[in-house]
């Protein structure tokens, strides 16, 4: 068995059907036919259940698999550590960045680009647990998220550089400024005004750490939206709609017409944000040094 062998029979496991698998590979039907049969009879199993349309994994065939998975990982690994030494710094450099941090990156990237001009980005945004199952199969290799990380309640499996603390900073409708101070407002007056907080079904800790300061002040907001789109919960600031709160440095990225950016009176609570990658895993060149550049 070879990785070629290998990469058919993922295929064939990820389309469900030969036929689809073979366009996939750009090859004829019956030669992978071939060689997913000939998989089997080296290895003497089954990998296959065909009684479907649609093939499905037998219980070898989810450990090969998982297996074949991490093998053909491991060797590509293997292979762009090797290039790298010859070749310096260029290629792509894939990072995952969660709503709310996605405003850190342009001015790093900006640096970065200045160094190591070879060098491009992908740019992947969502919640920590879509940007985890990425980070595992290796379309993104970094990760910038608030913190705790919480696609996994082991935060071993990760090597986490932590960045400069993020304030909380209250953000109302313009027309609103006048039933607050001029600068700054306390949790209590928040409370008075419809709230829309930033919130997504798995990622929930910046909700409920906002939860707890107006707890702690006695109070319980009124929420009138959870959404998971900071430029949709801005928008609807804008529109007048409701008041939130939110890390200071996400609204370096968004115009501030018809809103007003508060300071928080009596409720010094701040966000905690790090660059995440997967611990005991080959990093890039561009990883490392984009890395680097978080820590000057």
């Amino acid at each position: 068995m070879d990785l070629r062998q290998l990469r058919y029979f993922l295929a064939v496991a990820q389309v469900g059907q030969v036929t689809g698998a073979a366009k996939l590979l750009n090859m004829e039907q019956p030669p992978l036919s071939r060689q997913i049969k000939q998989m089997e009879q080296e290895l003497q199993v089954t990998l296959f259940d065909r009684s479907d349309k649609r093939w499905k994994l037998t219980p070898a065939g989810e450990v090969l698999r998982e297996r074949a998975e991490a093998l053909l990982l491991q060797f590509e690994e293997t292979l762009q550590e090797v290039k790298e030494l010859d070749e310096g710094i260029q290629g792509m450099l894939a990072i995952g960045a969660v709503v709310s941090c996605i405003s850190l990156l342009p001015k790093q990237i900006q640096k970065f680009r200045e160094i190591y001009p070879k060098v491009t980005f992908k740019i992947q945004e969502g919640d920590h647990f879509l940007l985890s199952r990425l980070m595992d199969k290796r379309y993104v290799e970094l990760v910038v998220a608030r913190l705790p990380f919480e696609a996994s309640t082991d935060e071993g499996n990760y090597s986490i550089l932590r960045l400069p603390s993020d304030p909380f900073v209250a953000i109302i409708p313009a027309q609103w400024s006048k039933a607050v101070n001029q600068h700054t407002v306390t949790m209590q007056e928040l409370a008075a005004f419809p709230f829309l907080t930033l919130k997504t079904d798995y990622t929930t800790g910046m909700h409920e750490r906002v939860l707890n300061e107006f707890r702690k002040a006695g109070m319980e907001p009124q929420i009138l939206c959870e959404c998971s789109s900071v430029a949709i919960i801005l928008a609807m600031v804008a529109a007048g709609i409701g008041a939130t709160i939110l890390p200071k440095s996400v609204m370096s990225s968004f115009p501030l017409t018809n809103i007003k950016m508060l300071d928080m009176r009596n409720a010094d609570f701040y966000s905690d944000v790090g660059i995440v990658w997967l611990k005991d895993r080959y990093l890039s060149k561009n990883a490392q040094h984009f890395i680097e550049m978080f820590q000057q």
